[in-house]
């Protein structure tokens, strides 16, 4: 198994996939790349000169210790947060240089789920869902309805969702309900923020599966920070790890357990990890 060890390795080794990933199965177009990402408020470097690569199919677990940028990455990307210097290139264009109607094109093309749902109270599940479609699109509203139809069935939630209103859903249902409005428009490129945290361990096991069936079914990229190890061993093709401002390694969770570093060592391998073999990881579909 070889995986990107070394971030700040020349383009490339560091634009070429690990064996075993998503790259290894003919999936290895590039669809995020982040390079020399540099991110600072004020005096205080968040990220510095951070480098990071996403292929397209693939599950993506970004973790690291709390405080260390992984939602400022997050939102650096999302451009919620300027960057410093650096380039993001997404389904390979860059932001920074695309003309306005093109980042609107794109922006259509990505979706985000964030750690809390960030649903609005004052609307009901399908019209949380159809607000990227006010947005972006020109639709009848009958036409609406059934696409929000669509995508709750399509999270598993039970069609009488769509006209309840945040506060009457539990914490799984929030979840489910932010990620169909993430799927709103058929997003190639989805950003989960912490998408299990507040779930109790079925609750979570569930969302996981529903992620990988949404990913195979759809052919989604998923890009996911966690802390959840369950995930991480169970759906993620690859993980990346931030620490010292810079992403230490990507690659599998066999890749992890053999990494030097004493907080990826502890992360993976302390009281709390999973007790797994050393065994190359699979995706869940080629098992």
């Amino acid at each position: 198994m070889v995986s990107d060890i070394d971030s700040n390795a020349p383009d490339e080794h560091a634009t070429q996939p690990a064996v075993g990933d998503p790259g290894s199965a003919g999936h290895n177009e590039a669809i995020l790349e982040a390079r020399d990402v540099t991110v600072a408020f004020g005096s205080n470097v968040v990220l510095d000169r951070l480098d990071l690569t996403v292929y397209r199919g693939e599950i993506l677990g970004f973790v690291g210790a709390s405080g260390t940028g992984k939602s400022v990455l997050m939102r650096s990307i999302l451009r919620l947060l300027p960057k410093q210097s650096g380039t993001i290139r997404m389904l390979g264009q860059d932001y920074d240089t695309i003309k306005e109607a093109e980042r609107v094109r794109l922006d259509m093309k990505l979706g985000v789920l964030f750690q809390h749902g960030a649903l609005f109270s004052a609307l009901t599940v399908k019209e949380n869902i159809q607000v990227p479609m006010r947005e972006y699109l020109d639709l009848p509203q009958s036409l609406m309805d059934e696409l929000a139809a669509v995508k709750i069935d399509m999270v598993g939630l039970d069609p009488s969702a769509g006209n309840k209103y945040p506060s009457e859903l539990s914490g799984g249902m929030i979840k489910r309900a932010a990620l169909a409005r993430a799927l709103a428009l058929d997003p190639d490129l989805v950003f989960l923020d912490e998408p299990t945290s507040g779930l109790d361990p079925i609750g979570a096991a569930e969302f996981d599966e529903l992620i990988v069936q949404l990913r195979d079914t759809l052919g989604l990229t998923v890009y996911m920070v966690t802390h959840d190890l369950d995930s991480l061993f169970s759906v993620c093709d690859r993980i990346a790890v931030l620490g010292q401002k810079k992403v230490l390694i990507t690659g599998t969770i066999t890749d992890m357990l053999e990494f030097g570093d004493p907080w990826v060592q502890s992360y993976f391998q302390g009281k709390r990890a999973r007790m797994i073999d050393h065994q190359p990881s699979q995706r869940p579909d080629s098992a």
